[in-house]
């Protein structure tokens, strides 16, 4: 897929609009995950808006990100800038099928430190 039309992809998934971000940085301030994300989430509006889709997908930022959405109620614009993190990950998701994780792979791939709430939420999330 080129990545023009996974910008636009990301952006119909996610519906929101991402030229509507002044570059305020409320987003990123509030981010718990800040330290961990390699692209802030207020650059990871330039990056879709820029059409350099490939590099979030390449990003470690796509999956540190703890969809809290406390990004989405800072945004002053209402950009939402965690709904366009997700909808970056239901795409490679899609794009990978359904088995890309198996189960005995996830243990390895765990942290003490999260909380099991984090888990459940992504549970419930990704198996629709």
């Amino acid at each position: 897929m080129h990545a023009n039309n996974q910008a636009e992809k990301i952006k119909e998934i996610s519906g929101v609009n991402p030229y509507k971000c002044m570059k305020c940085g409320k987003c990123s301030a509030s981010c718990p995950s800040y330290n961990e994300m390699d692209i802030k989430p207020h650059q990871f509006v330039s990056y879709v808006i820029n059409d350099d889709v490939e590099a979030l997908v390449e990003s470690k930022s796509l999956w540190k990100c703890l969809s809290c959405f406390a990004c989405v109620e800072r945004c002053p614009r209402n950009v939402e800038p965690g709904k366009l993190v997700d909808a970056a990950r239901q795409l490679v998701v899609r794009q990978r099928g359904m088995d890309y994780l198996q189960a005995d792979e996830i243990p390895e791939l765990l942290d003490s430190e999260l909380p099991q709430q984090l888990l459940v939420s992504a549970f419930r999330k990704y198996k629709r």
